[in-house]
């Protein structure tokens, strides 16, 4: 057994025995107001966009209004079909050139306007990043109040990737000057499906 094993091996047996009960996390806000205006103000302040949308078709008419000049599309849907394919497989390098990147996110969240997106809506984790345009369809029930109600929806054990995203790439540190799309992707759009 070498030195390394040895010290672990020393830690593991000497582990307390107690179970450390979670603290209770109170709900703090438990109003009933309509959560879509609060989620589209406050994804509007980050940078994004959100439109409330009846059905698919409404969505790839406001996709060839929103993005006419998109050449490369990949989409994780089955609904909406784009040209360049995308499998668990797909080395990530190969989604470099993708101008609009279109996927299903798990919920919203009001306070924020930030979603939580799961290995399995991605396929692979960085389309949502490394695509020009990321677009991302929502149940609109789907939206929560606030962070706290929103950890209490993700299982952390379900998946190996998740990422709560609230607007486009930014940064500031350049004279207070905020620049979009500096690191990542330049517009984010959020559909928010009635049906």
């Amino acid at each position: 057994m070498n030195s390394r094993d040895l010290i672990l091996s020393s830690i593991r047996k000497n582990q307390p025995n107690s179970e450390v009960k979670l603290p209770e996390i109170t709900i703090f806000n438990n109003n009933s107001e309509p959560l879509i205006s609060e989620f589209q103000t406050q994804l509007a302040r980050m940078g994004g966009q959100a439109f409330e949308v009846e059905n698919i078709e409404d969505i790839k008419a406001k996709i060839t209004e929103l993005y006419p000049d998109a050449k490369m599309i990949c989409s994780t849907l089955p609904e909406i079909t784009g040209n360049k394919p995308i499998k668990p497989d797909t080395n990530p390098h190969e989604l470099a050139d993708v101008d609009l990147a279109i996927i299903r996110g798990q919920f919203g969240v009001a306070e924020n306007g930030a979603i939580w997106l799961t290995h399995e809506d991605l396929v692979v984790n960085a389309l949502g990043f490394l695509s020009q345009h990321l677009i991302i369809l929502l149940d609109s029930k789907q939206l929560v109040r606030d962070m706290h109600q929103a950890y209490q929806r993700i299982e952390l054990t379900q998946t190996s990737y998740g990422v709560f995203m609230a607007g486009p790439s930014a940064t500031g540190d350049v004279e207070a000057v905020i620049i979009r799309g500096a690191q990542g992707v330049r517009s984010l759009t959020v559909f928010l499906l009635s049906n």
